[in-house]
């Protein structure tokens, strides 16, 4: 009869500690502040959202929660920090498609890949709108389009960086209309958006979230909707395909993630602070009212969403609607 190999008590004693780990790190999780990075200037829609769940995480977990504003390049430099981070939970992404997904599949070189980060949970989606300086003229988006037409790579249109997802609705809209514009990168939203406003830039895409105070002034004229309904916000305000223009609806999304192979207990923790502050009615009824689908629910969710989003944007690249830039 074969004898039986004693296995080494050391291994047993191995393995429950092991096994002990995630969750001593979950309940001392977090024992100092916690940097949330948003990889683009201040005032714009991803640092509007941070700051929104920023004080109640705090709340929540019991250590400040600093906002890190980190623009340029689309958002590559903020989430390069983050994917080349510890994996301890103590540095998140406000994330949007540009810079984990965009700054990937649109580089031939990229910084980083879209496995560096690890999901923690999907905040929501809105259809962008097209935003125009109150001086230029023309009215809708149909107007918009008709102008660029007729003034053939004279139109300055911003964006908050290349291979930002308001660098990609440009592209998505070149490709719909016909029309040929001339891109204006910047390190972010809001520096794009003062540059429409001053008249250095014609028009952009952006969100509700970032443009609702200026739309309110008159100081922006809001051109058209890029989604299958209008926004309540602006409910005047007709979508692109109530306007004639197909094939052009663009959205953004929002959502946390941190550096891969972060514990799981710890993203976990995280995760169930932000369905929390998701369900506080001043949270959910501020973002619903700037236009966002509110998301909210586990990691993997999150995971899944963000896997189809770059699968759809591999096929737009397939189909030479979008160009890998060298």
């Amino acid at each position: 009869m074969p004898t039986k190999k004693k296995i080494p008590v050391g291994l047993f004693v191995l393995a429950a500690f092991v096994l002990c780990v995630p969750a001593a790190i979950a309940q001392t999780y977090p024992d100092k502040p916690v940097r949330m990075i948003v990889p683009f200037t201040a005032g714009g829609s991803n640092d509007i959202i941070a700051r929104l769940f920023a004080q109640k995480l705090g709340e929540y977990l019991g250590q400040q929660f600093i906002i890190d504003n980190r623009g340029g390049a689309g958002g590559a430099i903020g989430a390069q920090l983050v994917a080349g981070a510890a994996p301890d939970g103590y540095t998140l992404l406000m994330n949007n498609p540009g810079p984990s997904i965009h700054n990937v599949l649109l580089r031939r070189k990229p910084l980083y890949v879209i496995d560096d980060f690890a999901p923690i949970m999907h905040i929501g989606s809105a259809s962008s709108i097209v935003v125009a300086n109150a001086r230029l003229p023309v009215a809708s988006m149909k107007e918009l389009v008709a102008y660029a037409k007729a003034n053939p790579g004279k139109v300055n249109w911003a964006s908050g960086g290349n291979n930002s997802n308001t660098h990609i609705s440009i592209e998505v809209l070149k490709a719909a209309t016909g029309i040929d514009v001339l891109h204006v990168p910047y390190k972010g939203t809001a520096p794009a958006l003062t540059d429409v406003l001053s008249g250095q830039a014609d028009c952009m895409f952006t969100s509700v979230i970032a443009s609702e105070a200026h739309i309110a002034t008159g100081r922006l004229k809001v051109m058209g909707v890029a989604g299958a309904k209008r926004h309540t916000a602006i409910a005047e305000t007709a979508t692109f395909e109530e306007q004639g223009i197909r094939g052009a609806n663009v959205y953004t999304w929002f959502g946390m993630v941190t550096t891969a192979k972060t514990p799981r207990a710890v993203i976990d923790k995280l995760n169930a602070a932000l369905n929390r502050a998701l369900e506080q009615p001043e949270i959910r009824q501020r973002l619903e009212r700037l236009g966002l689908e509110v998301a909210g629910g586990a990691p993997a969710r999150f995971g899944s969403f963000m896997r189809e989003e770059a699968d759809n944007l591999t096929r737009l690249i397939k189909r030479g609607a979008l160009k890998v830039e060298s």
